[in-house]
């Protein structure tokens, strides 16, 4: 009968010759089930080291470990040499020259970017600089600073996105900002006044989608902050920016309106001359942004002296401009990816 120390010898010389055979990927896992697995010769003997006397074991327990760690050693080695051969010959096979691609046409500014650009060059005309600002903004930046406290009525008037809403503390809670109202707080906080800008941005609004509708769409806003500053100032700023857009003199009007960060508040209509799908010429008065002089509060929250500093603000929707501007009809169309739609521009 076999002693314990010769079927170790066997069983290495038997598992060493097997795998020097082993040319695949595939024989290498039938080596390792029929070698080293649960049901394999080795498994057996280590089992049975435990039935032999403590002399025994000094002998054969190093025997059978050093043997065993030798064999799986050389799996490992044998296995990451045919997992890389295997993984570079299909890098080769499946090398794509990008190059070689099928050219399917240039692509296009998208009318949004196409307005914001032609909106920014005309504000920065005239003497503006371009801000930008975080989207994800404190309930105090978005509505405490601008006159808007957390029990006032105007706060109906937006549904808001809420991402932080378990404090008392206006400064520890979060929102995805209704308007880029936050980006001239956070400016006239940090630089003071005198200040002149435009925040194009994008905003967020927990809107039912529809034609005129989205919960995402994007935003204009406009501050100046000087000694001197009056409604004309305003006015003649809006007219000349929508007549430099619009390539023609465009017409506008003031009429009262309520923002609790303005005050007076106004609505700021314009004569809209278009072209309906029909050809037939026509033209109205459309309501087409909020504006007004600047809220001594607003000017107080952010360190500036309202007894020296006066100034007026505004906001449009820039995706509402481009409707207009391209004759688009549907909202979503803005925010989709059909290409007969964006080839237009």
């Amino acid at each position: 009968m076999k002693t314990f120390q010769e079927r170790v010898s066997e069983f290495s010389l038997e598992a060493k010759a097997t795998l020097g055979k082993v040319k695949t990927l595939a024989s290498l896992e039938e080596f390792n089930a029929s070698f080293l697995g649960k049901k394999s010769e080795l498994n057996v003997l280590m089992k049975e080291l435990k039935e032999l006397s403590a002399e025994e074991k000094k002998v054969a327990g190093p025997a059978i470990q050093k043997v065993r760690t030798e064999l799986q050693t050389e799996y490992e080695t044998k296995k990451n040499s045919f997992e890389t051969k295997a993984l570079n010959e299909k890098l080769v096979s499946d090398w794509i020259d990008v190059t070689k691609q099928k050219f399917t046409g240039n692509g296009s500014q998208h009318p949004i970017s196409r307005v914001q650009r032609q909106v920014e060059d005309i504000f920065t005309s005239m003497g503006f600089e371009i801000a930008d600002g975080r989207e994800v903004e404190t309930e105090w930046h978005n509505f405490d600073a601008l006159n808007i406290p957390a029990a006032h009525p105007a706060r109906d008037m937006q549904d808001t996105f809420w991402i932080q809403k378990n404090s008392d503390n206006p400064h520890e809670n979060a929102v995805l900002r209704t308007q880029t109202s936050n980006v001239q707080i956070r400016t006239m906080m940090e630089h003071g006044a005198p200040v002149r800008l435009i925040a194009p941005g994008r905003v967020f609004r927990s809107e039912d989608v529809d034609t005129t509708h989205d919960a995402t769409f994007y935003q204009v806003e406009g501050l100046v902050v000087d000694k001197n500053i009056s409604l004309s100032h305003l006015k003649g700023t809006i007219q000349t920016m929508l007549s430099e857009l619009f390539e023609r003199e465009v017409k506008i009007r003031f009429r009262p309106g309520y923002f609790p960060f303005v005050e007076p508040g106004l609505e700021v209509d314009m004569w809209f001359e278009f072209t309906t799908k029909a050809g037939e010429k026509k033209a109205l008065w459309l309501e087409f942004m909020g504006a007004g002089m600047v809220h001594p509060n607003v000017l107080k929250n952010c360190g500036i002296d309202s007894k020296q500093y006066s100034g007026f603000a505004f906001g449009f929707g820039l995706t509402r401009l481009a409707m207009m501007r391209y004759g688009i009809d549907d909202i979503r169309l803005l925010f989709s990816q059909k290409k007969d739609f964006l080839r237009q521009f």
